[in-house]
């Protein structure tokens, strides 16, 4: 048996009437979303608002995630970890690195103007599931508790924890933002951000997608793969 679809509301604003209010669900530990192409004005901005990011952390970890798109290179993204503001999921994440757990796996979920999410080990070569499952996640996956902030900002290129509508049910998925989602703020776990390779980042957000899972046209066609090691 299958896990059932769960769907969680993440508002994102008022949409304009002709794109009606996109209901993208996705599939088990995943982010329930409301979008549109209006939104892919703010795709344009996602660069020029990262480079005003503060300097890395030399107190935080750093991971190097390789990204390829249908098996060709399209470059690294370096991401560093807050250990600091969010230990629980900053835990988790590093240790599924370590035990290379992400190798292997898609961003199956892209949306520009939004964000683009991943980690689910269903999207595996080895996995042996079809394309529409990826995004359900694998029963017995353990499940990280909330570490809901009221100071950080799902801001273009922060890392932020997918999970369903239980606030406590994150495991391995994530979501990089390619835009200011400022409506997720305090309702997921930040527990990261891009500190280099936010280009990569907007080149997977402009990958062409198909009717997904969720209904919409967010699921890549070739395949998004990725692989994290830690620096």
């Amino acid at each position: 048996m299958h896990t059932p679809r769960v769907f969680m509301r993440i508002a994102t604003g008022f949409l304009p009437m002709v794109a009606l209010a996109l209901s993208l669900a996705l599939f088990g530990t995943e982010l329930f979303a409301q979008s549109s192409k209006s939104k892919s004005n703010k795709s344009s901005k996602s660069k020029k608002e990262t480079t005003k990011m503060e300097a890395p952390n030399p107190n935080r970890p750093q991971y190097l995630m390789s990204i390829t798109h249908g098996g060709k290179p399209l470059g690294n993204v370096t991401i560093e970890i807050y250990k600091d503001l969010a230990p629980k999921h900053a835990a988790n994440f590093d240790s599924l690195v370590s035990i290379k757990f992400y190798d292997g796996t898609a961003f199956h979920r892209v949306i520009p103007g939004f964000m683009i999410q991943g980690g689910d080990p269903n999207s595996r070569p080895t996995s042996g599931k079809p394309k529409m499952f990826w995004g359900t996640g694998e029963p017995g996956q353990a499940k990280v508790p909330a570490e809901f902030s009221t100071t950080l900002r799902h801001e273009p290129g922060i890392l932020s924890a997918a999970r369903t509508s239980d606030p406590n049910s994150a495991t391995s998925q994530f979501f990089v933002c390619h835009a200011a989602a400022p409506s997720l703020d305090g309702q997921y776990s930040i527990f990261g951000r891009v500190i280099s390779g936010m280009e990569i980042v907007d080149q997977v957000a402009r990958v062409q997608c198909e009717q997904g899972g969720d209904g919409a046209m967010s699921s890549p066609v070739e395949k998004v793969e990725m692989t994290i090691v830690k620096k």
